[in-house]
């Protein structure tokens, strides 16, 4: 049967390939990119499957956004970012059965030894584009963790990192260079609402294949970093309020 998870990755990689070469084609000038949409979470493919999603390991905010003290607990903040997550999902996207962070350290904790702690494995670094198959061990342990607590599910969506920037930055681009710029000037003080963009690296990770094969930022716009990423992951799920 044909994996609609690998159709959808192959069409993203040849997109990814045209790009290059327009980018090639204007003789190595940077510009500033425009961020590629958020590309939806493909439920209907994998309706009625138990579908493990890991608890996030990565987050991080601009400094201009002056944002330190909200996320200078790191664990009380990754906990929140799941519960955002962790709530939204079953609500927008019931079809799947989701299987929640918090049910994945339960399976761990009743297999020391043998099933890794979701909180400790290398997840982020999945957030790089530019890989297709999960890397040893972490392949082994997510393999492991979904057997255990998934039951006999095959996938696992990886919230790989999530960062807060100033709306309209692009990684590497003119934005980002401008945000530097003002970052680096003496402020009068921090806005009292800072306007900020989330953007939450997502992949889908066969576990038996260890393949990527679906991938995604998805974006939202907020005052707080949480009504931010609430925006995001509803971007995730759309046609709902």
């Amino acid at each position: 049967m044909t994996n609609p998870l690998q159709i959808k990755n192959l069409v993203r990689g040849a997109r990814c390939g045209v790009a290059a070469v327009l980018v090639a084609g204007c003789g190595g000038r940077q510009h500033a990119e425009t961020p590629a949409p958020t590309q939806p979470l493909p439920t209907a493919g994998l309706a009625a499957q138990q579908v493990s999603v890991l608890p996030l390991t990565l987050i991080a905010a601009e400094d201009s956004l002056h944002w330190q003290d909200k996320f200078a607990d790191r664990r009380a903040a990754l906990a929140r970012a799941d519960s955002v997550i962790g709530t939204l999902l079953p609500a927008r996207a019931p079809e799947v059965t989701w299987v929640l962070p918090d049910a994945l350290r339960k399976a761990a904790r009743r297999a020391p030894g043998i099933a890794p702690d979701p909180d400790q494995m290398g997840t982020a670094v999945l957030r790089a584009s530019n890989i297709e198959i999960v890397p040893d061990p972490l392949r082994g342990e997510l393999r492991t963790l979904v057997a255990l607590g998934g039951n006999g599910g095959r996938y696992a969506l990886v919230p790989a990192a999530l960062v807060f920037r100033r709306p309209g930055a692009t990684t590497g681009g003119q934005a980002d260079r401008r945000a530097g710029v003002a970052a680096a000037r003496p402020a009068a003080g921090p806005p009292d609402r800072p306007l900020a963009t989330a953007e939450l690296a997502v992949v889908m990770v066969d576990v038996r294949t260890g393949r990527v094969g679906f991938r995604t930022t998805a974006r939202g716009d907020g005052d707080d970093p949480w009504s931010a990423l609430t925006r995001a992951v509803k971007n995730l799920t759309p046609g709902l309020p």
